[in-house]
């Protein structure tokens, strides 16, 4: 299931040295913790959380409200995954640009050590984000793509996209527990500052009928689909469409077209995964599944509406170095004795989350 998604401004700059090699001490401590006293399946639930993986990005150190602690963070636990991830049994792949399209074979290359179902995760990874780049088109491309795994099968998606004209990011979270379909309602928990007004959602329930029609449009000769297209072009189109025109290309559509007509998909997430078929594709057969067979998609926006130590560029405060390397110091003593078989410090810590937790109810 898709657990939900956050806008973010984009900002300039980087992690400082200082504070990347912190966020992963300090990420690799908190998430062997919780693997320990969690499980590794809750630790994919967390991570799969939109305000959950926000405020661990703020614990991390990093801007709250920057896009850049999406990547940050996921690289963060990407490389603490590395040093206690076979003893955890989870492990990631991907992330920013050149990363992302290195998921499959990173994916590969930890199953032919742990044994994990290679071609089932690398179907979950594509599919996700095929979905999110063709079916949920709200102006945001995908440009971040990290997936978190276990030795069991189990996964969740992290990635991006970026929206140029706003200068936002947005962030979608993916969640194996629990899944039904990669192409109907995956949203469980959705979080954004703001809904986009121009936006064609074909994973809404709403969307069946527009799905069911670009299906059968498929199997259809590519000449009489393209003639269907050019005379759907001939209608006065309604402010609420977001389809360009002037993006849409009927020689590339008459490829996808001919691929699919000699090997007809049996379902939509197999036409989702036709080679060469894109977000432009999408939105022709879209537009003919709707001003020809009345066949109408959704267009609403599937959105609705603390720092521990400070953050990179000084908000709301400096991050103070003390603090942070003894909150590093506290969480890897704890590990380290709970090894040796003295629980002491992770009780201690758990008393203290049972605590707040009683302050915040009380």
């Amino acid at each position: 299931m898709k657990t939900g998604d956050v806008i973010l401004p984009l900002h300039n700059g980087r992690a400082p040295d200082w504070l990347m090699q912190r966020m992963i001490k300090l990420a690799r401590s908190i998430i062997y913790v919780m693997g320990m006293e969690l499980g590794r399946e809750e630790v994919l639930r967390r991570l799969s959380d939109p305000l959950w993986f926000q405020s661990l990005g703020c614990l991390l150190g990093f801007d709250w409200h920057s896009s850049g602690l999406t990547t940050t963070v996921s690289f963060a636990i990407k490389v603490a995954l590395k040093d206690i991830g076979t003893e955890l049994g989870i492990f990631a792949a991907g992330g920013k640009g050149r990363y992302a399209r290195k998921t499959p074979d990173e994916i590969a290359e930890t199953a032919s050590k742990v044994g994990v179902d290679a071609e089932k995760l690398i179907y979950a990874s594509r599919m996700s984000a095929k979905v999110d780049t063709c079916l949920v088109q709200d102006g945001y491309d995908i440009y971040h793509h990290t997936i978190f795994y276990t030795v069991d099968g189990s996964w969740c998606v992290i990635q991006q996209g970026m929206n140029e004209r706003s200068r936002t990011a947005r962030r979608y979270h993916w969640l194996s527990e629990n899944l039904i379909s990669f192409i109907e309602e995956p949203h469980t928990g959705i979080v954004a500052e703001r809904k986009e007004k121009e936006v064609i959602d074909l994973t809404s329930r709403k969307s069946e009928d527009a799905r069911s029609t670009m299906l059968q449009l498929v199997h259809e000769g590519p000449e009489k689909v393209l003639r269907l297209y050019s005379k759907a072009l001939t209608y006065k189109m309604p402010m609420r469409h977001y389809i360009t025109l002037r993006d849409m290309k009927p020689e590339n559509l008459k490829k996808v077209l001919l691929t699919t007509y000699e090997d007809p998909p049996s379902n939509f997430e197999e036409l989702l995964l036709t080679r060469g078929l894109g977000p432009m594709t999408i939105r022709a057969l879209t537009l003919i599944s709707d001003v020809i067979y009345g066949a109408k998609p959704s267009y609403s926006d599937p959105v609705i509406f603390s720092y521990a130590h400070g953050g990179k560029d000084g908000y709301p405060y400096r991050v103070r170095r003390d603090v942070y390397d003894k909150s590093i110091e506290i969480l890897e003593k704890a590990i380290k004795s709970a090894k040796l078989g003295h629980k002491d410090e992770l009780f201690a810590l758990r008393k203290l989350s049972l605590l707040f937790s009683f302050n915040q109810t009380s």
